[in-house]
């Protein structure tokens, strides 16, 4: 994380947008922080900002989350798979395994 003034970063904005696509950037005014500059790397970083940012989003990850806090959910392991077997547990032996194949 860099600290650059508002005055540095007015006079070069260019430049502080460039350094923040790698690092975040605080503007400070008068010596005390006044903000921050994030850059993106790419659009999918953009992406993933204003997702994590959207308050819908995040009302929704709380409501999952304490949801399962309750013991409400389904554990991934107890999942079937989409061709209706269920999931191999580790240590088991795999169906067909030790004996002679088809062909």
């Amino acid at each position: 994380m860099r600290s650059v003034a508002l005055s540095a970063v007015k006079d070069d904005l260019s430049r502080y947008l460039r350094i923040a696509a790698e690092e975040e950037v605080v503007i400070t005014r008068h010596g005390k922080a006044a903000g921050i500059l994030i850059g993106f790397a790419s659009e999918d970083d953009w992406f993933d900002y204003r997702l994590a940012h959207d308050p819908r989003f995040t009302r929704r990850i709380e409501a999952a989350r304490a949801s399962l806090r309750a013991g409400h959910g389904i554990r991934f392991e107890d999942l079937e798979d989409p061709k209706g077997s269920n999931h191999r547990r580790a240590g088991s032996k795999r169906a067909g395994s030790g004996g002679r194949r088809r062909r």
